[in-house]
């Protein structure tokens, strides 16, 4: 498999890596999109011409967001649904209410870092619960709109180079042995996430599903909420909400990505594939680790999703 280079980089915007892209027709679902790098892909896909939902936990919110994005594009279809990843009722009323074909799932919304031990109503990890296993029921039960669409369908999910901190912990996701850990605990539901577009690429190519994940790089957004709102990253290697951006509209839309899944994206590229953790924050944020991109740590995490979702 040739590696994906395109001819864009980390200072290139989301509407600089889709301009040319006509989304006309296409149909999209970007979750955590009330704010951030979700809301500016979102902006981004509708100004392309896609109709878009945005999926999100405060459709109060969600919705001024909505009405900018339709002022700045001139898009109206742009929608709000309510989602709360960690509720299992909320995602299943989700994707119970979609009808018709699905383009473009972008699995954006998540948590970092969260300072204490914190569970869920089923007593999942909370980071574990938002940013992984709620995507995966979400886009699990979306698979039959996703097989809809006429021209393929593309699942992009945002993790993050804090995989490169943890691996999936099988026999501890929900730290029940483990002292608990901001940092692993981030680090490992994000390395959960680029296993998810293994396991999806593995079962749904025949069906035209792809999926990738991404690294969308250093940006000050809600998401450094319990790190007191700052980034570890040195200024000068930090992006722009668009520039964040970037990477995931790069994955959805790229004519270079058309029937290529199960790889992780950095700066508009492919990452390189390391088998220890690069100590210099530059070579950390291309690279994605071996263990991630497994295709027995893919089938195995699907497995135990499925189990922890009550489905075997």
């Amino acid at each position: 498999m040739s590696e994906i280079i395109g001819p864009f980089n980390r200072d290139h915007t989301a509407d600089e890596v889709s301009e040319g892209v006509d989304l006309t027709g296409r149909r999209a679902v970007v979750t955590g999109a009330g704010s951030g790098i979700g809301a500016e892909t979102a902006r981004t896909l509708a100004r392309r011409g896609a109709e878009v939902t945005i999926a999100a936990r405060r459709p109060d919110v969600a919705a001024r967001v909505a009405e900018d994005i339709t002022s700045d594009t001139g898009n109206a279809s742009v929608h709000v649904a309510e989602l709360e990843l960690t509720d299992r009722a909320s995602v299943a009323r989700f994707a119970e209410a979609w009808q018709g074909p699905l383009d473009l799932l972008v699995n954006n919304a998540g948590v970092m870092r969260i300072p204490e031990l914190t569970r869920n109503a089923d007593g999942r990890e909370m980071q574990f619960a938002t940013n992984y296993l709620g995507h995966f029921d979400l886009t699990t039960r979306l698979r039959p709109a996703l097989a809809l669409a006429s021209d393929g369908a593309r699942v992009v999910t945002v993790s993050s180079s804090g995989h490169l901190f943890s691996p999936v912990v099988f026999d501890d996701v929900d730290y029940r042995f483990r002292p608990y850990d901001p940092v692993g605990a981030y680090g490992q539901s994000k390395t959960a996430e680029i296993l998810l577009a293994v396991g999806i690429t593995e079962r749904w190519a025949d069906d035209g599903i792809y999926a990738n994940a991404l690294n969308p790089g250093a940006i000050a957004t809600e998401l450094q909420r319990h790190v007191g709102g700052k980034l570890a990253t040195p200024l000068d290697q930090q992006k722009t909400v668009q520039q964040g951006a970037s990477t995931s509209v790069f994955v959805a839309v790229s004519p270079l990505l058309d029937g290529v899944g199960g790889r992780y994206f950095n700066d508009n590229a492919e990452a390189s594939t390391v088998s220890e953790r690069p100590e210099d924050l530059t070579a950390l944020a291309d690279s994605v680790a071996a263990y991630a991109l497994d295709p027995e740590g893919a089938d195995r995490l699907w497995a135990l999703s499925e189990r922890l979702l009550g489905r075997n």
